[in-house]
């Protein structure tokens, strides 16, 4: 699957393709059930993912986009008017744990391309992210081209992390983007809501309960995913039939979606 952008604009972090790969069968039959079980709930998510990338890409383009032979770019009068939303490169120094370090990288990754649309310096962005990388020192990110898209989660990186036993650490990525993306969008509330109308209102965030709702379950599995469990809790009031009900729940959950976000990176 090609990789698409978030709400029609160049963030692109919600390009999640998920496809094949199953886990190596284990000796113990506890082991395989426990297995087979996070096999399903995972297939659950792929599933999910694919299905919230397609509804992505079917968004109108929002006013604060034009398209060029360069590719797609903010207006300059948007331009003009700097985020001061992002998170700052020096937040990867927080970063302890294995899954601190994933989930930094993603979410710093997302703000460096938000930085660079609004023509903003990315020098310590990407320094962060490099360091991030070799830290973590994954195999799989040799699939990337480059570092700076790993939000992304492309099918190749999909694939690789699965084959080299760092699956989990997968999920980690993906939430940890939508839980950025989510937060950027309701810092610009007004803007972002003219890309849907009331079916794409009631298709994105039927798709975004049922991959919260999903990605939670893996705790059952591994006690690393309790806090990404209890970080994206607060995202399943996403549940809009109009595009003035979706409009409302991101107000209404503002705060909350901050302090997921806090939650997962700071």
């Amino acid at each position: 699957m090609k990789n698409l952008s978030i709400f029609a604009v160049a963030m692109a972090a919600m390009a999640f393709t998920a496809c094949g790969g199953n886990k190596s069968a284990k000796t113990e039959e506890t082991e395989e059930v426990k297995s087979f079980e996070q096999d399903q709930v995972e297939q659950v998510i792929k599933i999910e993912l694919d299905s919230l990338a397609s509804e992505l890409g079917k968004l109108k383009k929002l006013p604060v986009i034009t398209e060029s032979e360069d590719g797609i770019q903010l207006t300059a009068e948007e331009k003009q008017v700097k985020p001061d939303y992002l998170l700052t490169p020096s937040a990867a120094e927080n970063a302890t744990t294995l899954s601190e370090k994933y989930r930094l990288l993603s979410a710093l990754s997302v703000d460096k391309q938000v930085a660079s649309m609004y023509e903003m310096p990315v020098d310590e962005y990407e320094a962060a992210i490099t360091k991030l990388v070799a830290d973590i020192n994954d195999p799989s990110f040799k699939e990337i081209e480059d570092e700076g898209t790993i939000f992304e989660t492309s099918q190749a990186l999909y694939e690789a992390m699965n084959k080299n036993g760092r699956i989990n650490y997968f999920w980690q990525l993906v939430a940890t983007s939508l839980v950025e993306e989510l937060y950027v969008m309701t810092q610009n509330i007004d803007k972002f809501i003219t890309a849907f109308d009331d079916e794409s209102a009631s298709s994105v965030t039927f798709r975004i309960v049922l991959l919260t709702d999903a990605i939670a379950r893996l705790a059952d599995y591994d006690s690393e995913f309790v806090p990404l469990a209890e970080a994206i809790k607060p995202l399943v009031v996403l549940n809009a039939i109009s595009v003035d009900e979706f409009k409302g729940q991101l107000i209404e959950v503002k705060e909350q979606v901050a302090a997921s976000r806090k939650a997962l990176v700071e």
